[in-house]
């Protein structure tokens, strides 16, 4: 059985960009993985352990998928979130400001559920699913990545070679072009002298 299946899933909770995001996961480096950080958002102090019930349940219902809802706000936390109403402009401003907000109704009921064993272990298990879809997400990723960087190497390498062996042709053709410049300096230099020597003996036959 993996390792993740023995683990007991926490909710982590960050902002990036225009969203809040939440995930269930094993661990703090499970939850960066997931959000696809580059650094330790955790000792950065913009991510954190929630055990907000809305948020838990939300995360633990589909555990290692990223829920997200517009950054700033007290909505409920979804696979596909809209981005923040103030993006739309004034607009939007103006709708977000006089669309009332909806009251947590059942929010203190929410708070008394609490994850049962059977459900923490379908969580874990779920979590690990997801892991592996990920997981395989990014080695097909790197995979792709791999071939253009060949197939990138190759195409300069070729390039490369036939830049070399045009600069040897050209080096070649203006060797050969010394060659003849100098024979044809010395084919100048010996008409010069034989043209002189000619027009001197038509001189002296014409007396």
């Amino acid at each position: 059985m993996p390792r993740t299946l023995k683990r007991k899933l926490k909710t982590y909770q960050t902002s990036l960009g225009f969203y809040d995001q939440a995930v269930a996961a094993p661990s703090m480096k499970a939850a960066l993985d997931a959000w696809g950080a580059r650094s330790n958002l955790f000792h950065q102090g913009i991510a954190k352990e929630t055990d907000d019930p809305d948020i838990v349940a939300a995360t633990m219902a589909s555990p290692g998928v990223v829920l997200r809802r517009p950054v700033g706000s007290d909505g409920p936390f979804t696979e596909h979130s809209e981005l923040p109403t103030d993006l739309a402009g004034d607009e939007g401003k103006t709708k977000a400001r006089s669309r009332p907000k909806k009251r947590p109704a059942r929010r203190a009921a929410k708070s008394s559920r609490k994850i049962g064993d059977q459900d923490a272990r379908k969580a874990a298990a779920a979590f690990a699913r997801e892991e592996q879809r990920r997981d395989s997400a990014r080695r097909k990723e790197e995979a792709a990545r791999a071939r253009r960087d060949k197939a990138v190497a190759a195409a300069q390498a070729a390039l490369d070679k036939a830049k070399r062996d045009h600069q040897a042709r050209v080096d070649e053709i203006d060797a050969e072009r010394a060659v003849l410049d100098e024979r044809a300096g010395a084919e100048d230099a010996r008409w010069h002298k034989q043209r002189i020597k000619l027009e001197e003996a038509v001189r002296r036959a014409r007396g």
